[in-house]
């Protein structure tokens, strides 16, 4: 956190916003398309701390697959049909929902997994919930959309849920938030303005907090593993849209190293701050971007 201490005094968090990098892609179980791509509202890089910290609510970034359900059906951010069952989407309104299909904190291989599948079974169905937040088709403020969530969606079905929306006084706590949430496994939080309207594309009135930047490689290439990993991948040699090449040695599992991402996907991965020649530092390997 040292280098944030440089925002006024303030203790901060390692990295805000970092949104203009690739978002992690969601995943879908149907190829059946949407007439159009959801009109989703996405969030934006932020190269300074807001100003007024008050202005906005907090709510924990969530691990999971994007969800646009338009009031009869769900679907993915790129407009592909989930087939979701008619019984997990029982007593869900008939008006439009932004929102996340999620299982835990650390699970996102899991329930990008069964949104993928054309069949997933109940029993995985029964695992994830809907986390609504936001009201597309409502003309009003966050602050304003969000209470009317609360109102109307808090007790209408055991698979949906509002995500938990406060305020917080100045970036201490905030950063306080933070490190509790990561401490936990999470990801980040997430800054909505609370006057903001919904407007589909990026907005610059919301804002992630996360501990690192992630951004996209092409594999091009593997490094062999030495020592325990012998016989195993022991990087992937990646190149990134800067051009830069360089190696992703951590964050993967055995079963990965042993069958690791074929040349030419795209991996997504963590860093923290460029070296002096422009490569990402401390690169760790989070997981194989999938086709939209």
């Amino acid at each position: 956190m040292m280098l944030l201490r440089q925002f006024n005094g303030f203790i901060f968090w390692s990295l805000l916003a970092y949104l203009g990098c690739i978002d992690k892609l969601y995943a879908e179980e149907s190829h059946d398309k949407a007439p159009d791509k959801p009109s989703i509202q996405l969030a934006s890089t932020l190269q300074k701390p807001v100003a007024d910290i008050t202005e906005y609510l907090v709510s924990e970034k969530l691990d999971g697959v994007r969800g646009h359900w338009d009031g009869k059906f769900m679907y993915s951010r790129s407009g592909r049909k989930i087939a979701v069952p008619a019984w997990f989407v029982k007593g869900f309104p008939n008006y439009s929902l932004d929102g996340e299909l999620w299982i835990k904190r650390g699970a996102f291989e899991q329930v990008s997994a069964i949104v993928r599948k054309s069949q997933a079974t109940k029993e995985e169905w029964q695992t994830v919930k809907f986390m609504v937040f936001d009201l597309p088709g409502e003309a009003s403020v966050f602050e304003l959309r969000y209470h009317r969530a609360v109102k109307e969606l808090s007790h209408i079905s055991p698979y949906l849920k509002v995500i938990t929306q406060y305020q917080v006084e100045n970036y201490q706590s905030l950063d306080t938030d933070l490190q509790e949430v990561i401490a936990k496994g999470g990801e980040g939080l997430m800054l909505h303005k609370k006057s903001a309207f919904y407007t589909a594309g990026r907005s610059k009135d919301i804002v992630k907090v996360k501990p690192f930047d992630d951004a996209e490689a092409k594999v091009i290439g593997y490094s062999p593993g030495k020592g325990r990993f012998s016989g195993m991948m022991g990087a992937l040699i990646v190149k990134n849209k800067q051009g830069k090449t360089f190696n992703l040695g951590t964050g993967f599992t055995l079963e990965q190293r042993q069958s690791p991402p074929r040349i030419g996907s795209l991996v997504t991965y963590k860093y923290y701050g460029l070296t002096q020649k422009g490569t990402p530092r401390f690169a760790s390997f989070l997981r194989v971007r999938k086709a939209q």
